[in-house]
């Protein structure tokens, strides 16, 4: 199952599932250096999808590109 790191609160981290539900994870289950936006994959333990996050990356960018432009 994949979630998106949405937010910290406290020693959990707020994580929004596939199907939008939200879940909170103790920050102790997190692999270092994950981050909010950061793409999770959850399973035994929690990896960082690091070719979804890079997409995710890239589709927000792509999204806010024209939003600044006068």
């Amino acid at each position: 199952m994949k979630g998106i790191i949405d937010r910290f609160e406290g020693k959990y981290a707020v994580v929004e599932l596939e199907d939008g539900k939200m879940i909170n994870i103790d920050k102790i289950k997190l692999p270092i250096g994950v981050h909010e936006g950061i793409v999770i994959q959850i399973a035994e333990t929690i990896t960082i999808n690091i070719e979804e996050t890079k997409k995710r990356k890239e589709v927000i960018e792509k999204l806010t590109e024209n939003l600044w432009e006068e």
